[in-house]
């Protein structure tokens, strides 16, 4: 799209079981900023910080109480209890870069992602990654040794339920290959902001090409 156009941002949204890769692919995008000029949006979380994990870099870590109260005041645009910890995102930081034309990418369970797409649907684009066998999901589960095997068995079991939800997303990846997932969503992202419908700029730029006189 020509840069003098207006564009609105979208709202990229990942989403997939625990250990199928979305935070993978999200860090991938983010790291190539040059080709896709991705922002993260950060949510807010009760879940304990991880040792690999800054503060305000992955999440906002915050305690139960503080959440309740966001929650409750409607400062945040979604928000979802996942595995016993409540995570959400803050309203104003998200609207306001939409406005601004900014793509925001969203690390979010299918809780979250539905009610992004019921508060927000013209901004919303939704992709599901699929791990391309269950066996495959335990063995990435294990290999990232973060969590310990209670967490892990716990982790399968939501995995199912999670993965029934995959008929709600607009587009579906099953994350076999990670460079080829990773430039599925690249390309998914280009067409995306190509549509009509995010570029209000586009009814200025085109009465100037009608306007526009011929020597």
């Amino acid at each position: 799209m020509h840069n003098s156009i207006k564009r609105r941002g979208l709202m990229l949204v990942l989403s997939s079981p625990s250990g199928a890769g979305k935070s993978t692919i999200a860090r991938m995008l983010l790291t190539h900023k040059e080709e896709l000029d991705l922002a993260l949006s950060i949510s807010v979380t009760t879940r304990p910080r991880r040792a690999s994990e800054i503060d305000g870099v992955h999440y906002h870590f915050i305690q139960t109480r503080e959440f309740e109260r966001l929650r409750d005041s409607d400062a945040l645009i979604e928000w979802a209890e996942v595995h016993g910890n409540f995570y959400g995102t803050p309203r104003e930081a998200a609207e306001n870069a939409l406005a601004d034309g900014q793509d925001m990418l969203f690390d979010i369970d299918w809780q979250g992602a539905l009610q992004l797409q019921e508060k927000m649907k013209g901004d919303v684009v939704s992709i599901f990654i699929l791990p391309p066998s269950m066996a495959d999901l335990k063995e990435r589960l294990h290999r990232r040794a973060e969590d310990a095997e209670d967490v892990i068995n716990m982790r399968l079991n939501n995995a199912r339920n999670e993965i029934e939800r995959w008929r709600s997303y607009d587009y579906v990846i099953v994350n076999e290959d990670l460079d080829r997932a990773y430039h599925q969503v690249q390309s998914i992202v280009t067409a995306e902001r190509l549509r009509r419908d995010r570029c209000p700029g586009l009814f200025d730029f085109v009465s100037s090409l009608l306007d526009e006189k011929l020597d």
